[in-house]
Formats: structure tokens, sequence, C-alpha cells
């Protein structure tokens, strides 16, 4: 224990953990959900922009695209993504600075979307969407491992579900706002809606960037503001939760060392494919008021209706990370969802009747996501230490994962309308297989846990590792 935390009583150490957490939160996750808003606004509108326009003709009529160059549009920004996040994640890791690195790639993605608000040709727009992904590719996977360098494994879930809510809630707010510049901005100065939406989108998300830059801390090892006692509290505490120091210095951090133990850890592999069953399955967001619009309302409506589902999700998905947070316990808060995932795509291909579709839909996002939330603080209360190896699982996870949605973005072709049956059973066997992977990953940690019980040592655990939590016994969260 530090010198100035050991000066500290039980009483006084506890009160002042809980101040510096609260500080943490009010500093951090307010800016890290707006930047990811952003993110995921500036990632996904392509989706609205397609009906972004009188008549529901937008984005994909004025270009000429045909469905399957529209397609290829959403899939190409994947492949930016998959080539940059574990790099980007790597180099985070090393330097050590991410209130600097995080605003800075920012800006640049935000720069590359209002820049698509001038394309002109379908050349034009492949090349903002693949250096979109390139750029925003930085982001999730960064700030995953941000967060785990400032919470212990039982805080993690929560504030991962909080990070995650951004990007539903600019699924609900997408439509809403689409349909606002829609309305309103049509022809405004001789431009089209959709040129507007990601003109405007892109113009706020270099305006949070800058803001940013002024607001955020790095690392606990690494931020000024906080006091020597503050900073000394919150190295501890991450000690304590796992038995070793987190980031100390960029001289510690070894790019191949970080990969090397991510890839020889078999629990990588397990992660890997469940995130990519879940992943795939929600790649239906990105055609989501496509899918809506099968109801046969109009534009307007359309995009007010794809607003519920993502609202759902937002209180599902802070419910569900909370009480897993509250009980330690990760497996049945990851399965229980994706089993209502399972139910939604089944009843959305097996009838056109309004009610039942509409029910499905509103099902689907909840049901991807609620328990997705869960699975990213799971990989980091899986592999907690070291940070290295935690940067590389974390982004290599994700990247892989969303590999499948340069794939998936090709199931929703315009004949498949209105039940999607192809995708939809492609949705259903990829939840099933993220329901098989959390279950097998539970029987690798039980085992795990019992040969810690026994005093054995494992690889990838800290029970190795003198300090108060190898002291207390670790084990891994289930």
């Amino acid at each position: 224990m530090p010198e100035l935390v050991r000066a500290m009583s039980v009483e006084e150490r506890e009160e002042a953990e809980v101040q510096l957490r609260r500080n943490i939160d009010l500093r951090l996750l307010p800016m890290v959900i707006l930047m990811y808003i952003m993110n995921y606004l500036d990632r996904n509108n392509i989706a609205a922009a397609r009906l972004a326009g009188p008549g529901g003709k937008g984005l994909q009529d004025e270009l000429g695209l045909t469905g399957t160059q529209y397609q290829t549009s959403i899939s190409i920004l994947f492949v930016g993504y998959l080539l940059m996040q574990v790099p980007s994640n790597l180099l985070l890791n090393k330097i050590g600075m991410p209130a600097l690195y995080l605003p800075a790639c920012m800006i640049v993605w935000g720069i590359i979307s209002a820049a698509t608000g001038a394309t002109q040709s379908y050349g034009g727009l492949i090349a903002c969407r693949f250096f979109l992904g390139f750029i925003e590719a930085a982001y999730f996977p960064g700030v995953l491992f941000y967060l785990s360098a400032w919470y212990t494994r039982k805080e993690l879930g929560l504030r991962t579900a909080m990070l995650y809510s951004g990007s539903l809630i600019s699924g609900a707010f997408s439509g809403l706002i689409t349909a606002g510049i829609t309305s309103g901005m049509d022809m405004l100065h001789g431009l089209r809606a959709w040129r507007w939406m990601f003109i405007l989108e892109g113009s706020i998300t270099v305006g949070i960037a800058f803001a940013a830059f002024f607001i955020l801390p790095n690392f606990p090892k690494t931020t000024s503001w906080l006091t020597e006692t503050e900073r000394q509290l919150a190295i501890w505490r991450l000690q304590a939760d796992v038995g070793t120091e987190d980031w100390t210095s960029a001289e510690d951090q070894t790019f191949w060392r970080g990969i090397r133990l991510a890839v020889t850890d078999a629990k990588t592999w397990v992660l890997m494919a469940m995130l990519t069953g879940i992943v795939s399955a929600g790649s239906v967001t990105n055609f989501f008021p496509t899918v809506v619009k099968t109801l046969n309302y109009g534009t307007i409506p359309t995009l007010l209706l794809t607003a519920p589902p993502y609202i759902l999700a937002v209180i599902t998905a802070m419910g569900n990370a909370w009480h897993a947070d509250r009980t330690g316990e990760r497996y049945f808060h990851v399965v229980i969802p994706l089993c209502v995932g399972m139910v939604a795509f089944i009843l959305a291909a097996a009838t056109t009747a309004t009610a039942p579709r509409y029910l499905a839909m509103m099902l689907m996002v909840p049901g991807v996501y609620t328990g997705y939330v869960v699975v990213l603080a799971w990989i980091s209360n899986t592999m907690p230490r070291p940070p290295a190896k935690r940067a590389a699982a974390l982004a290599l996870i994700n990247a892989v994962s969303n590999a499948s949605s340069i794939w998936a973005s090709y199931m929703y072709y315009e004949s498949g309308a209105p039940r999607y049956v192809v995708a939809m059973t492609v949705n259903t066997a990829t939840t099933l297989l993220a329901i098989a992977m959390a279950t097998l990953l539970r029987a690798m940690l039980v085992r795990l846990n019992r040969r810690l019980d026994r005093g054995e040592f494992v690889e990838g655990a800290v029970n190795a590792v003198p300090g108060e939590a190898a002291a207390k016994g670790f084990r891994f969260l289930l």
C-alpha cells in the first residue's frame, strides 16, 4: 500500500475512494459517452441518409447507386475498421495519453464525415467510408481499454454499459435528427437533406473533440489534475483488485509481448467467437431504417419508429449491467438477453403482419445489445493484466468481431423484403453461436477458479503476483 494511502484509516480510505470514483465518473464518463454518440452516429448515419429525401429517396438515389453498391459502401467501413484497431490500441497503451490521442482521432473522423456530404460518385463515397472506418477504429477499443485503466472489475460492467448507451442513444436520435433535417432543410442552399446531415453531424463531432482535449484525464499515472494522494489511491485500488499495478510507464509497454500474450490465451478466441456472433446479429442496426420501412409507413413515420427500440435497449442494457456488477455474475446476464433476441429474429422471419413484426423489431436491438455490453466488460474481467495484453485482446476481439459486418451487410438485399428470411436465419444462428461460446467460456473459468482454489498457478491470472488481491484470492468472474 502506498505511503499516503496507508496513512489513512479504513473509514477515511473508503470515503476518499467514493469521492475519487465520483470525480472520475463526472470527469470521464459524460465526455466519452458523448464522443461515442458521435462516433456511432457518424458511422451509421448512412442508413438514415438512404431515406433522407422526398419520398424516401436520398443518398442512394441521388448518387445512382445499385443495391449492391450501397451495401458495399456500408461494408467497406469495416475493412478500415478491422485494419487499424490492434495497432491503434497498442499505440494508445504505449504512449499513455488517451486525453490527447482519442480527441485527435475524433477531429480527423469528424472532418471525413462532413466531407461525405460533398461526395458526387460511388468512388468518392467508398473512399470516405473506408477512411472513416480506419480512423474511427481507434475509439471504441481504445475507450474500453481506457475505462479498464480507471475502474475495478466490479465497477466496469455498468460503466461499459453507460458508454455503449451512447451508440444506442445515437441510434434512437439518428432517425429523429434525419426526420427533422429532411422536413426542414432539403434543398436549403441547393443541397439535399442527406448532404446537410453529414455536414452538420461531422461539424458537431469536430467541436466536441476540441472540448475533450480540456476535459478528459489520461491514465492515473499520467493525469496532472489528481493530487498525489488521489493518484496513489487510484493506482492502489486497481492493484488491490487484481494483485498487480496497471499502467506504469511507456517503456514497460511492448507491442509484440501484448499481442503474443493475447493470441496464445484460449480465452481470447472463445471471446472472439462469442462477440462475432453478437456483432453479426447486431448488423441489423446498419439497415434498421430499411427494415422498419417494410411496415409500409411514410418516410417520416418510418424514421420516428426507429427510435423506440433503441430507447428500450438503453434501459435494458443499463439495468442488466448494473445488476451484473452488483452480483458479480456475467454468464446469465449475457445469455438471457440473447435468447430474447433469437426469438425476435425468428418472429421477424415468420410473419408479415404489422404488429408482431414491430414487436420483433422492438426486441431485436435490446436482445442483442443488452448482453453485448456485459461481454465487453467480461473481456477485461477475464484478461485483466498486464495492460499490453488487455489492450491487444480488446482490440483484436473487437476487430475480428466487427469483420462480420463486412459480409452481413449483403444479407439485406432489396428482394429479401419484407421478412429478410436469409438475414434473420443467419442472425438466429450467430446468436446461438454466441450463447454456445458463453457457455464454453463459463466452463473454462469455473475450471480455472477450481485450480486457483487448489493453489495452482494459472497462466493469465494474477495468483502468482504478490499483492492484496492475491492474498484475498483472485477469482475470474463467472
